[in-house]
C-alpha cells in the first residue's frame, strides 16, 4: 500500500491548496472551463478557478447541481473530482483531474471508486463519464471500476456508464492504494 486516497469537500483553505497544485502542476485547460484572455495561469484565470469551485459548494441540491472535491493522496491535495446531476433521473456525471506528477499511481482508479461510493450515498442509480479514446489512464480507471464503455462513431470519444458502489471503504471517503 502506497498511501490513502480521500475526497474532501472544497472549502476556502482547501481551494487555495487546490489552486496552487493546478498552477504548479497542470494546464488551465486540463482543470477548468475555458477563460478568454492570455494563455496560462493569469490572475483572471485563477479568480475564475476559485469562482467555479465556490459556485459548486451548495452541492447536488444547489442551483448548479454539482459538487466538487479535492483529491488527497497521503494527506496532500493532488487534484479535483466532481459529481453532477444530469437530466436523467438518478444519473450523476463524474470527472476528475490529477496533477501531472501524481498520474500513473492508481490514484484515479481509487478516486473513481470513492466517487461511486459517494454516488451510492446520494441514491444515484448510475454514474456516467466522458473521455477521449487516447486517454488510456482514464479508460483503465473506468474499466477497473466496472464501466461499460461506448466509443463514438468517429472513434474519438468514449462514453462510460457505471453503477454506484454500496460498499464503503474503511472510512466513508478514504481508501488505500
Amino acid at each position: 500500500m502506497v498511501g490513502p486516497v480521500a475526497l474532501q469537500q472544497v472549502d476556502d483553505e482547501c481551494l487555495e491548496e487546490l489552486l496552487a497544485v493546478a498552477v504548479d502542476d497542470a494546464a488551465p485547460e486540463e482543470v477548468m472551463p475555458p477563460v478568454a484572455g492570455s494563455p496560462g495561469w493569469t490572475p483572471e484565470r485563477q479568480d475564475a478557478f476559485r469562482a467555479w469551485h465556490r459556485a459548486r459548494r451548495p452541492g447536488l441540491a444547489g442551483p448548479i447541481r454539482e459538487s466538487t472535491f479535492a483529491i488527497t493522496y497521503g494527506g496532500k491535495v493532488v487534484g479535483s473530482a466532481r459529481l453532477a446531476l444530469r437530466e436523467s433521473l438518478g444519473v450523476l456525471e463524474t470527472g476528475m483531474w490529477l496533477a501531472r506528477s501524481q498520474r500513473g499511481r492508481g490514484i484515479g482508479t481509487v478516486t473513481l471508486r470513492l466517487l461511486l461510493q459517494e454516488a451510492a450515498r446520494t441514491g444515484a442509480r448510475a454514474v456516467v463519464a466522458e473521455t477521449k479514446t487516447h486517454n488510456t489512464a482514464a479508460l483503465a480507471a473506468l474499466r477497473r471500476n466496472g464501466a461499460t464503455l461506448i466509443t463514438s462513431q468517429d472513434g474519438t470519444e468514449v462514453h462510460a456508464e457505471l453503477l454506484p458502489k454500496d460498499t464503503p471503504p474503511t472510512s466513508p471517503s478514504t481508501a488505500n492504494l
